[in-house]
């Protein structure tokens, strides 16, 4: 009797153990992590294209079992224009068993989750399922971009922590990107005597080394390295950090997810211990003393455990999902501290801001050549303490910039936010901006039609990321050629987002009570009204094409013969069957009558007047790419009327955001005399 009692004392904590294990089984099981099916281009449950994409994913499903490298790729259809594309990518140290565990776990989430769209991506621990409707092998992407983290800090000389991760996964990323079967690596670095950090790295392996570079590099600035552990994904790389071993270092099987920042488990083996005897006098009919202390413990000590296990579980589910979304700027600064550079390092890496390192001036201060300690040459623009920009615009321009990855878009590589110091370090850019080219009657020659073309190709592509293909609708407001960078190669690269502003994925209209931008680029319902959208950047952009096909400036133009701007002008030319006279007489032996025609017809449709007849950015570049497009006849460009005032209003100007922002108002300054409108008609 007194052994069957001892055995039914036993039970609760047998209990506790079993739930325990269950829920060990549960975690080997694959971690989701995140999902993205963007609602942009969508197909219904009987299309040919859902049909192609079923036979996409269990071709992915049934592969994952057979490579050897943990990544795949396929498509299916052979038209461009209704072919689906797809590809996975297990983590490099985990077996063909987890790996085909965890494609199957993704294929069956982007079935439910994105059951409609026509691009899916979804993310777990172990793996990442991709699909597209266009081409996505060997081209690096940047976009979703997800940030995950501990949620714990590091305190522990925090300095010399975050700059052992970056010194660490430095030398990973290297080593991830020379990889050629597995685009993967790990290191673990000594942090103190007691703690060690552990560093991931990997690239899909279709990726070439530099596009890797490219990848890896854009996921640490992403890194919160104040944290005790984050992680980066992209669809094409990703990159993690922790204080407690992740990965297999073996690269045979996967590891159990270790909790998030929690001490080693020693309070399991002071709570699993065996009960304590149980002692009884034969005879007794009741429960003694010592029974009765044999049966409170075990159970009061089960308890604390399932306690424990219920605390570690839910401080496991608190690591978060950061996804970079518009949220407030102050947050997004304190998330991506690893960007942030302190003042005594730009001050060194600009010799002080000498006028020796000056390259150019913006709308709201000076830009510097610095050269970094590493030899890195960077261009900072440093805001000027009285200028329109504040803290406010200087977020948002902080916030925009560091989420965008585009070839044709300036990169972000850091800011400086100390004391009244606002500070920007973006990647430098030799060839400055296009105007100091194309303005300038010795250097245009520089730019022949080639170049030109490419030019404007360039723009119009990263305009339309802005608009459509990055995960925000963004409206630039300032595009105009000082604000475009030339690299070496003479690409162009769009700049300063310090007046851009965000859409709604539904929002096509928005409007404001302060008007900033620059004359002569401003669309005339901006202008006029306030009123601004994907189109207000669309007739820029005709304002732009049109300068670049002319060597002349928009603000600057002015002819007696009834074309008082350079749009007047070259609708007159239009109408008069002479369009090639607007043509700069520098490329006038390099230039293709074609495709010359084609750009005055596509920056005419830009610059007319009624918006809705204004074609998307998406137009654009399917007419400056495909010949066989018809384009339409342009309109009116829309007019300025211009009385001697506003006639003298045309010269070089800048818009800055007025302090009344109760009224409409626009707020130019002319040769350093600032002329404030207010209610414009």
């Amino acid at each position: 009797m007194f052994l069957k009692f001892s055995h039914l004392l036993s039970l609760p904590f047998l209990f506790i153990c079993t739930l325990t294990f269950h829920s060990h089984t549960i975690k080997a099981s694959p971690t989701f992590l995140y999902h993205y099916c963007p609602n942009t281009t969508t197909h219904s449950s009987n299309s040919s294209y859902k049909t192609k994409l079923n036979i996409l994913l269990s071709s992915l499903e049934s592969n994952s079992t057979t490579v050897t490298n943990g990544f795949y790729n396929y498509s299916v259809g052979n038209e461009a224009s209704n072919t689906v594309y797809g590809l996975f990518l297990c983590r490099g140290d985990v077996s063909r068993d987890t790996c085909q565990t965890c494609v199957t776990a993704a294929r069956s989430d982007l079935n439910q989750s994105c059951s409609s769209a026509k691009v899916g991506i979804t993310f777990y621990d172990e793996c990442l399922l991709r699909y597209s409707n266009e081409s996505i092998v060997s081209k690096p992407a940047f976009s979703p971009m997800i940030s995950l983290f501990n949620v714990f800090n590091m305190t522990i000389e925090r300095d010399k922590f975050m700059e052992l991760v970056g010194e660490t996964m430095n030398d990973i990323k290297g080593e991830a990107a020379r990889g050629t079967d597995k685009k993967f690596a790990t290191k673990e670095a000594k942090f103190t005597d007691s703690d060690t950090l552990y560093t991931l790295a990997q690239c899909t392996p279709d990726l070439s080394t530099t596009d890797c570079n490219s990848c890896l590099l854009t996921s640490i600035n992403a890194l919160d390295t104040g944290k005790q552990g984050a992680r980066t994904l992209l669809p094409s790389c990703n990159v993690r950090f922790e204080i407690y071993p992740f990965y297999n270092s073996t690269a045979t099987v996967a590891p159990a997810p270790a909790p998030v920042a929690l001490s080693p488990p020693t309070t399991r083996t002071n709570t699993t211990a065996p009960p304590p005897t149980l002692e009884s006098k034969a005879g007794d009919k009741g429960i003694s003393t010592t029974t009765l202390v044999a049966i409170v413990i075990p159970v009061a000590v089960s308890a604390a455990f399932l306690t424990i296990l219920c605390y570690c579980f839910l401080r496991k589910k608190k690591e978060k999902a950061a996804i970079v979304e518009d949220n407030s700027a102050v947050g997004e600064i304190t998330n991506v501290q690893s960007l942030q550079y302190d003042l005594r390092t730009i001050e060194t890496a600009t010799n002080n801001f000498s006028i020796e390192n000056k390259i150019g001036e913006g709308g709201f201060g000076d830009v510097y050549k610095g050269t970094l300690s590493n030899g890195q040459e960077v261009a900072v623009k440093r805001l000027s303490k009285g200028s329109g920009q504040g803290a406010e615009q200087f977020k948002n321009e902080v916030m925009l910039v560091a989420k965008l990855q585009h070839r044709n878009l300036v990169r972000l590589l850091g800011f400086c936010l100390e004391g009244e110091e606002k500070i920007l370090i973006y990647e430098y850019v030799p060839n400055k901006s296009l105007d100091h080219l194309l303005f300038d009657p010795e250097r245009r020659g520089q730019l022949d039609w080639p170049r030109r073309y490419k030019i404007i190709g360039g723009i119009a592509r990263g305009i339309l990321y802005l608009h459509e293909d990055s995960r925000l609708r963004i409206i630039h407001r300032d595009l105009k050629p000082s604000n475009v960078l030339l690299d070496a190669d003479m690409n162009p690269k769009v700049s300063d987002f310090g007046m851009a502003r965000i859409f709604g994925v539904d929002q096509s209209l928005g409007n404001t009570n302060r008007i900033v931008g620059t004359f002569g680029y401003m669309s005339p319902e901006y202008a006029m009204h306030g009123y601004f959208s994907v189109k207000s950047d669309v007739y820029s952009f005709g304002v732009l094409i049109l300068e670049i096909i002319s060597g002349q400036k928009n603000s600057h133009f002015y002819q007696s013969d009834c074309a008082e701007d350079l749009l007047s002008y070259a609708w007159k030319l239009w109408k008069e069957n002479a369009p090639l006279e607007l043509v700069d007489e520098t490329i006038r032996d390099s230039y293709s009558r074609n495709e010359v025609l084609r750009c005055i017809q596509i920056g005419l449709l830009c610059v007319q007047e009624d918006p809705d007849q204004r074609p998307t950015m998406a137009s654009v570049v399917l007419m400056l790419d495909s010949f066989s497009v018809t384009i339409a006849l342009p309109q009116n460009p829309a007019f300025f009327a211009r009385t001697r005032t506003r006639a003298d209003l045309s010269f070089p100007v800048m818009g800055l955001e007025s302090d009344q922002s109760t009224s409409k108002s626009m707020t130019i300054s002319v040769n350093d005399v600032s002329i404030t409108e207010l209610d414009p008609r």
